[in-house]
């Protein structure tokens, strides 16, 4: 018996019932940093497309006073490197690369820009269609670059623009106005910046965080599944082996010997099965199928009777099945070698309201106080409870010297069953007082390990 957990994720309380004894499923929509990346590119690809077609109009206007020659394969090799960004985050590849792409053809355009008029000494009537992307250069130089040169890129691109603003193919502003627009460019590109690597930050911090989580969980689900073979192993001990040997020292008649042969032959096979792999995957068994078992068993007793209510078309997970079909099993046992001589023994299994079912095994034998047993015994403890407790069920005696006594097995557990242990050691007193009849008494661990192979 193994598990192996692998890779880990984000998991609600559901998905942890669900995956217990499997792969864990990953987070659904995880934060993490490329995601942040994605949503960072596409949302400066949308306004690259925005400011481009505004500054297109503008572009075609100003090519009359440019060479044609060579303001043209500027104009079309900056607009083909927005095209190519916004494609690139699109299908998620090259997008550092195509960005750096952009604000390189963008700050080369911006120096040759003068060397490309007609006349460079002719006072341009506007600003020059650049101005428009400057902010997506700005913002495309901190997607693509490290943190230092995106810083460079956002300082020296304004002041190369501000300086061109300041010649006649730049308008021949004046000073302050080339100063306002180097400032404004500096801090649009600055915001957009600081918001980029913030977010980048943050990212891997959650990252970070939430490896370190996924970490912690493995450990714990490592630590739960070593617990859970433990019980396993305790309880094919005691059920498959002690049991049988037991069994086999106190026969005293044909009946005792046939039961003795049959807990044998079931502890071989309990045994082979044990030396395997314990089942990883979501399979589901109909819970008919362990009503036949249990007949089945019960019908090697020879005293046990089956009832089954309201279990067509009820399925639960094989793992639940195995423990509930050993625990049904190992009380039926209890009951044949400890109750003693007893007019009815039964086996009642049921749907409940959590979709699940409840077994209830029952004799009118001579019962006995869960309080006496000793604590070095593990019939309840381990082979009943613990293996039930593993699954997410819970296991219930009642029981009292000369009133027989009833097993109830319920999975999964209800949230009314799920109270502490204080409260149940202290309620058990009342609740003797106050009812003639057999007294409920939940199996809490200090009561199981009293409770031993009753």
């Amino acid at each position: 018996m193994s598990t192996d957990p692998a890779a880990f994720g984000t998991v609600s309380p559901a998905d942890f019932q669900d995956d217990l004894f499997g792969r864990p499923r990953h987070p659904r929509n995880p934060i993490s940093h490329a995601q942040i990346e994605i949503a960072l590119s596409r949302s400066v690809a949308g306004v690259a497309v925005v400011f481009a077609l505004q500054a297109l109009p503008l572009m075609l206007v100003q090519l009359e006073s440019r060479k044609p020659g060579s303001a043209v394969p500027i104009g079309i090799a900056l607009g083909l490197s927005i095209l190519v960004f916004v494609v690139a985050t699109l299908v998620r590849r090259g997008i550092r690369t195509t960005a750096g792409i952009v604000a390189a053809c963008y700050l080369i355009a911006l120096m040759v820009w003068p060397l490309v008029m007609r006349d460079p000494t002719v006072v341009l009537d506007s600003k020059p269609w650049l101005w428009y992307l400057c902010t997506v250069a700005t913002s495309c130089a901190a997607i693509a670059f490290p943190l230092l040169w995106a810083i460079i890129y956002t300082v020296v691109t304004p002041v190369v623009f501000g300086l061109l603003r300041g010649l006649p193919s730049g308008g021949k502003a004046e000073s302050l106005l080339a100063v306002l627009d180097t400032c404004y460019a500096m801090l649009l590109g600055g915001v957009v910046l600081i918001i980029i690597y913030v977010l980048r930050d943050a990212t891997d911090k959650v990252d970070t965080a939430q490896s370190n989580a996924l970490a912690k969980y493995a450990v714990a689900v490592r630590h739960h599944a070593t617990e859970v073979e433990r019980v396993e192993v305790d309880s094919i001990v005691h059920d498959s082996v002690l049991a049988t040997l037991l069994s086999a020292a106190g026969v005293r008649n044909s009946k005792g010997a046939e039961l003795a042969a049959a807990m044998a032959r079931s502890a071989i096979i309990r045994l082979q099965e044990a030396s395997g792999e314990r089942t990883l995957d979501d399979a589901t068994t109909d819970v008919t199928r362990l009503v036949a078992r249990l007949r089945g068993t019960a019908a090697d007793t020879g005293v046990f009777t089956v009832a089954e209510l309201g279990v067509d078309g009820l399925s639960i997970p094989e793992f639940v099945a195995e423990a509930l079909y050993a625990a049904s099993v190992q009380a039926m046992v209890n009951s044949v070698q400890h109750a003693g001589p007893a007019q009815t023994r039964s086996l009642t299994i049921c749907g409940n309201d959590q979709s699940g079912c409840r077994i209830e095994i029952s004799d009118t034998g001579r019962g006995f106080d869960p309080t006496s047993v000793a604590s070095a015994r593990l019939g309840v403890r381990v082979s009943i409870r613990d293996r039930i407790a593993s699954v997410g069920g819970v296991a219930v005696v009642n029981s009292r010297p000369g009133q027989g006594t009833t097993v109830v097995i319920s999975w999964p557990r209800a949230a009314v069953s799920a109270v502490s242990e204080s409260e149940t050691d202290s309620g058990s007193d009342a609740e003797t007082q106050a009812a003639p009849a057999p007294v409920a008494h939940a199996v809490t661990s200090a009561d199981a390990d009293r409770a031993g192979d009753r």
